[in-house]
């Protein structure tokens, strides 16, 4: 970055275990979303909060524009499923679904969202992933096409 460059950008990621199995059990949850956090500090990025349930997770991160949100993406994902599956969380072979949601934030948001993330296992008590994401996508206004969203399950 140049000098005199300044910038703080907020973003919330959101991806999904392939078939949206519930592959991410509590008793490791922990582990991997640390092992993430490890990850984006190596990549000089901030990490927030991150947060999911068995399906899904979510990421609150402050982005340098040095990097490209999709390698960082690409390298978060492929990273925590090698991470997975050396550490035998799961029976089988983990892996993540292809693409993901990414929603910029303002400053005057951050507490907001980081409660939303903190408190994702209440969140998902009373809503479906489908209605949180959809949700989302409609809140941000972005065009998307039913048959590119992630696979989801009839909640």
């Amino acid at each position: 970055m140049s000098a005199g460059t300044f910038s703080q950008i907020y973003i919330q990621l959101v991806f999904v275990v392939k078939g949206r199995e519930n592959l991410l059990k509590k008793v490791f949850r922990d582990e991997v979303f640390k092992y993430m956090s490890g990850i984006l500090k190596a990549k000089g990025q901030k990490s927030i909060i991150i947060n999911g349930v068995e399906d899904h997770v979510h990421l609150f991160i402050g982005l340098k524009p040095s990097m490209k949100l999709s390698d960082l993406v690409r390298d978060i994902k492929n990273n925590t499923t090698n991470f997975i599956n050396e550490k035998n969380f799961v029976k089988g072979k983990f892996a993540w679904q292809e693409g993901y949601g990414a929603f910029s934030y303002s400053q005057s948001q951050i507490e907001k969202v980081y409660q939303y993330i903190l408190n994702q296992e209440i969140h998902h008590q009373k809503k479906s992933f489908k209605v949180e994401y959809l949700e989302l996508l409609e809140k941000f206004k972005i065009d998307y096409k039913e048959e590119f969203l992630f696979d989801f399950l009839e909640d």
